[in-house]
């Protein structure tokens, strides 16, 4: 059992920074409720879905500092963050985050714009004459 655990998360540009400790289950997010700061449900399905895996949803109090991108990156930051926590905590819990794909950090972003077209690869429209 941790006294206190705190790790990174990161999604496109969101990053999410996370503090463990026991209690009750009770999670906020930029000192607001989960459920005031996110406000479709899917997103916070989505945050507490390594919580739920594993059966801890209720064994821990969450502290969440979360910056950057949009609601759907940042809820996958806190993913990202909490399977790293739940990993440090115990390493027996490694091969099922792991085969669910909560460790792996995605790192897809936005390609950049390229000067000459309209877009990252949308070109401007061409006519012979």
């Amino acid at each position: 059992m941790i006294n206190q655990a705190h790790a990174t998360g990161k999604r496109k540009t969101s990053i999410a920074r996370i503090w463990f400790k026991p209690g009750t289950g009770i999670v906020t997010i930029n000192k607001r409720p989960m459920d005031e700061y996110m406000c479709l449900e899917t997103d916070r399905v989505m945050a507490m879905e390594p919580l739920n895996l594993v059966g801890m949803r209720n064994k821990y109090d969450i502290m969440i500092i979360v910056h950057g991108g949009g609601t759907s990156g940042q809820a996958g930051a806190i993913r990202h963050g909490i399977s790293k926590i739940l990993v440090q905590e115990n390493a027996e819990l490694r091969p099922v985050l792991k085969k669910a794909g909560m460790l792996t950090r995605d790192s897809r972003i936005k390609e950049r714009k390229k000067y000459g077209q309209r877009g990252a690869r949308a070109r401007y429209q061409y006519s012979k004459r």
